[in-house]
């Protein structure tokens, strides 16, 4: 059998209890007792077990992530910064998505879902408005928002509106004045970052006292079948535009794929399109996409960061990260009269 806490009460000539509450962290115990505990406990080579170890402390050792869907680039990017953080904790992680894949709500609301089962939640871009983040504070846990902001909540994000606006304004610099918008679904939606990067391009153009007739935006689903699909809608509309920003670098992908089959060029040649994306995906290079290069996995492994503060008894704060407007073939030059 294997060593158990009468054992390494024995070698440190403490009692039971005082060696479970030791390796538990509890306050009752004398430092330097403690420090005693833990040194016996180590040298037996000893490991409290997690289990038990959560009951004693009365949390579940559980972070909620709640999110409107899984799946695509952005969350992929996003879980693998949130799961490289969490490697140093003993936590699980419990998900619980706002959507259902039809588009339809779930029925169980995320507040009930995850009460008394998490001790605390990262929540990734819902609407600061949301009956799901009004639900979730009445839990009492600490909360981090990703990607959006609510006054007295840690939250970590880029300025989506900010950001889109500047690389709708790139364009605009390059002398385009129809400049069409592929997002990833109808808008507005209940994804604060899709409506912020709408809000931004139509800054953008209201600033340069443009247009922004409907005709020009499509819905490209965040994937690159839907980019194609949005794109060859905008080729064949009259006066089609001469440049498109696209929500995400994986719906650029299926513009310039649907302007190639269409033998239309990319930049500012005659009859070109330029295209500007949003990300900075790995192969953005490799398409020579203008982007916005956001850092993902960053933001999910600040979301931890904070949650982790809150946990300590620290209190919450605001991490807005900048961004960078990454120049490429698929907007280079500038155009004339168009």
């Amino acid at each position: 059998m294997g060593l158990n806490i009468r054992d390494i009460a024995a070698a440190a000539g403490v009692s039971p209890a005082t060696v479970s509450r030791a390796l538990r962290g509890m306050d009752n115990v004398d430092v330097s007792t403690r420090e005693h505990v833990i040194a016996v406990a180590r040298a037996l080579d000893y490991a409290v077990s997690p289990v038990a170890s959560r009951l004693a402390t009365g949390r579940s050792g559980t972070l909620g992530i709640v999110t409107p869907y899984v799946g695509g680039w952005y969350f992929a990017e996003l879980f693998a910064g949130i799961e490289a953080a969490l490697k140093p904790f003993d936590l699980d992680v419990l998900i619980h998505t706002t959507e259902e894949p039809t588009g339809a709500r779930p029925s169980t609301e995320a507040h009930v879902r995850l009460r008394r089962r998490v001790d605390a939640a990262l929540v990734i871009g819902l609407a600061p408005d949301s009956k799901e983040i009004a639900g979730l504070a009445g839990l009492g846990i600490p909360l981090v928002l990703i990607g959006s902001q609510v006054d007295g909540v840690a939250s970590v994000s880029i300025d989506d509106r900010a950001d889109a606006c500047r690389a709708v304004q790139h364009l605009l610099d390059l002398g385009h004045r129809r400049v069409g918008l592929i997002s990833g679904r109808r808008l507005p939606t209940g994804f604060v970052p899709e409506n912020d990067r709408l809000a931004g391009y139509l800054d953008a153009l209201s600033a340069a006292h443009l247009a922004h007739p409907t005709s020009l935006r499509e819905v490209g689903e965040f994937t690159t079948a839907g980019g194609e699909r949005a794109m060859s809608v905008l080729l064949a509309r009259q006066p089609r535009p001469t440049a498109v920003f696209c929500m995400s670098d994986q719906m650029a992908y299926g513009a310039l794929r649907a302007m190639s089959r269409a033998g239309v060029g990319t930049g500012t040649g005659d009859g070109a399109i330029a295209v500007m994306g949003f990300d900075d995906h790995e192969l953005a290079t490799t398409f020579d996409l203008s982007t916005v290069a956001q850092p993902v996995r960053a933001i999910g492994a600040l979301g931890v960061d904070l949650v982790m503060e809150q946990l300590d008894g620290r209190q919450p704060r605001v991490i807005v990260l900048p961004t960078e407007l990454r120049v490429r073939a698929s907007t280079q030059g500038s155009v004339t009269n168009r």
